[in-house]
């Protein structure tokens, strides 16, 4: 029964050999390397990505509030042809946290009149903005972006290994190309 020799196996590139060429070396490296950049890079920076997105959607919760406004004018009303309960846009009046009047355009159900009061979203400086996501909803976009941004940075060193093993590949073949042009020859034929 043979012993188990993985590493041996695994690491066949860095064991001494009379065969093993300086680009089977160079290549283990770069490989080396690549795994190393892609796991990593692509590990950080979808962590640094989950918690900037996190903070940023609970920064929103922290500072975005409802403020009552007014419809200015009638909501349009909805399309016989089109969906119950559709949602217009139509403008909207409401007061800035200085005093200032402000006005803006909100979705609201169709066929609502004028003067009636509405809730909308403002930022700290009283401009209008959508309503802040809820923390199950950030969490989940969080780690998806997390996700997108981790393997767009892991395949950057992903793909340049792929290209660098090309074109050592291609180098060992047109050296081999070049022996067996000169060696080739001195062979000569043999008989039948």
């Amino acid at each position: 029964m043979a012993a188990f020799r993985g590493p041996k196996v695994w690491l066949w590139r860095w064991r001494r050999n009379p065969l093993r060429r300086r680009s089977d070396v160079m290549e283990a490296w770069i490989m080396l390397a690549a795994w190393v950049f892609t796991v990593l890079g692509g590990v950080v920076t979808g962590l640094v990505t989950v918690h900037a997105v996190e903070n940023g959607l609970a920064r929103e919760r922290a500072e975005w509030h409802a403020v009552p406004a007014q419809l200015i004018e009638d909501a349009p009303d909805a399309d016989t042809t089109g969906p119950a309960g559709r949602i217009v846009w139509t403008k909207v009046r409401w007061t800035a946290p200085d005093g200032t009047p402000r006005s803006g355009r909100v979705r609201v159900s169709a066929g609502i009149p004028a003067d009636t009061p509405v809730l909308v979203w403002t930022d700290p400086d009283g401009r209008l903005v959508n309503r802040p996501t809820g923390v199950a909803v950030a969490r989940l976009r969080a780690c998806l972006m997390g996700v997108f941004a981790g393997v767009g940075v892991g395949a950057v060193p992903f793909a340049a290994c792929r290209l660098l093993r090309g074109r050592l590949e291609r180098r060992r073949m047109d050296r081999w190309d070049e022996e067996w042009d000169r060696i080739g020859p001195l062979w000569g034929r043999t008989a039948s």
